[in-house]
């Protein structure tokens, strides 16, 4: 059930990508339960962005704390143009092809303020096949693996093989990075988006501009981001409605239609509803009844706002990612894909497992 404190927080982000002062907050608000909400859902410098215009109505002690994460996010992220910039440089000096997924390029698309979007990691997509050429490069910048940790060439073809991506860090703790082969858990979804995909160039920053997914094969890939992990931040639907303030309800269909096509399944319902619903995009009736007459999609978008709507972390709650790791199975139809997904996450879970003694 939403409550005022969600609610405003919904209200306050959404200033950041509409032309619409916030209202005044309601009289009984929770403050510290905003704010507590605003770092569940890492979205604490959109959210202070939008509550400009009321801030004289929020506890300084709020207020202060705020202001301070809120220029925490944007020092990391200019920090981050910096180091996006200079991957850059060096992968292309090396003849190697990258795209930037999500972060800072997502933020100059969706926000007038690209640097009030969190962004936790800088994320690479490269070919399968340069993944021995990237590692070169990340450890010439400075970085080494750490899942799997210290990996050489051949382990990490070994774990790119069975999954998506490999995280690697800065020793000195300033970046993450996750290096991504393919964009999706499950091989059968986006299987043909690669890092030859079709790109633009996004500005995040003066004289800074990064490649990354060009506009349908963007929307299919934010709409599986969000949907493997059932939803459950509001910076990811924040992220996508921004994307979208802009789409008349055709143009929305035809982003849904050309998903269709790329292995999006249901991911695509779910994300749009689920849209609709938190931030009243531009969908058109008769693809609204279209998918809501779906009923895994119906299932789909209620499991995500239970997630969104929760102030706990998932991990945080008992079998709190169990719905999440379930909801999974139904974003492709058919008993082929439930099973080969339930055999990955078996997978998954016996990596993980600590070896018996």
């Amino acid at each position: 059930m939403r409550d005022p404190e969600f609610d405003l927080l919904v209200a306050a982000c959404s200033v950041s990508f509409r032309d619409r002062p916030l209202a005044a907050p309601p009289a009984a608000v929770r403050w510290d339960r905003l704010l507590a909400l605003a770092a569940r859902h890492r979205v604490q410098a959109l959210c202070w962005n939008g509550l400009g215009s009321v801030a004289n109505e929020v506890p300084e002690g709020i207020a202060a704390t705020f202001r301070d994460q809120a220029r925490a996010i944007v020092v990391a992220n200019l920090r981050g143009a910096s180091e996006c910039a200079r991957l850059h440089q060096s992968f292309a000096a090396a003849g190697v092809p990258l795209m930037f997924l999500k972060g800072l390029t997502v933020g100059a698309l969706a926000y007038r303020d690209p640097f009030l979007k969190m962004a936790v990691d800088i994320d690479l997509l490269i070919e399968p096949a340069r993944l021995a050429d990237a590692a070169r490069e990340l450890r010439l910048a400075g970085y080494a693996p750490i899942v799997p940790a210290g990996a050489d060439d051949a382990a990490l073809g070994g774990w790119h093989r069975a999954h998506k991506e490999s995280v690697w860090h800065r020793p000195d703790g300033t970046f993450q990075l996750d290096l991504h082969t393919r964009l999706a858990d499950h091989p059968a979804m986006l299987a043909g988006l690669t890092a030859a995909s079709p790109l633009r160039l996004v500005q995040v920053a003066p004289g800074i501009s990064l490649p990354t997914l060009d506009d349908h094969e963007l929307f299919a890939y934010l709409c599986v981001h969000g949907a493997s992990s059932a939803w459950f931040r509001l910076k990811w639907i924040t992220d996508f409605a921004a994307l979208l303030r802009d789409r008349t309800a055709e143009e929305i269909d035809g982003l849904w239609g050309r998903s269709q096509r790329l292995g999006v399944g249901r991911a695509a319902g779910q994300a749009l509803i689920l849209a609709d619903r938190i931030y009243s995009i531009r969908l058109g009736d008769e693809l609204r009844s279209r998918l809501a007459a779906d009923p895994a999609i119906r299932w789909l978008v209620k499991l995500a706002e239970n997630q969104l709507l929760d102030p706990r972390e998932p991990t945080e709650r008992p079998l709190g990612t169990a719905t999440i790791h379930l909801s999974q199975l139904a974003l492709l139809p058919g008993w082929r894909f439930k099973a080969s997904e339930a055999a990955r996450q078996l997978r998954d879970i016996a990596r993980r497992a600590p070896p018996s003694r």
